[in-house]
């Protein structure tokens, strides 16, 4: 008689053992089951599937819905580089990178920010200072940058091909 209590045990623990198994798989995504689209494909394990957007392009329907629906994460094509963002020393603009970022937000999707520094499509006011000044000027563009965008980005690329493309 001692014996049905323990089978019982048993059995109940490999029935609430059972069930959290097929709980547990209910939550993993079936490797067949295809995703809508290729930024929900990207989710379901974890990552993330981005493109480069352009603002002048965000007129343009067909380009904004199929961005809009294949991706989860955009990053600015060339609206936050060097030039765009500071083309005189000291005077920022972040009209076209804000326009980027509000677009995708809106949509619920991610931005990266691209990039801080660059060799190329540098503000041409850079290329008249050196040493000192032109690390100085570095510093002031990318602290101006960050506080611009600080909690609002998921990611940045901070600086892009710094050795050779």
């Amino acid at each position: 008689m001692a014996a049905r209590p323990r089978i019982r045990a048993l059995l109940g623990g490999a029935l609430a053992a059972g069930v959290a198994v097929i709980g547990a798989m209910a939550m993993i995504p079936d490797a067949n089951a295809a995703a809508s689209t290729l930024g929900a494909a990207a989710a379901q394990s974890g990552r993330y599937f981005g493109t480069a957007i352009a603002a002048s392009r965000l007129g343009d329907s067909a380009y904004t819905t199929i961005a809009a629906r294949e991706f989860n994460m955009v990053t600015a094509e060339n609206e936050m580089k060097p030039d765009a963002t500071e083309p005189q020393r000291g005077q920022f603009n972040f009209s076209s990178g804000d326009q980027i970022y509000n677009w995708a937000t809106q949509r619920g999707m991610k931005v990266r920010g691209h990039t801080l520094a660059w060799h190329a499509q540098q503000p041409s006011w850079w290329g008249g200072i050196s040493g000192s000044s032109l690390r100085q000027a570095m510093i002031d563009h990318i602290n101006g940058v960050m506080a611009h965008y600080k909690g609002k980005l998921a990611y940045w690329d901070v600086v892009n091909e710094a050795f050779n493309e």
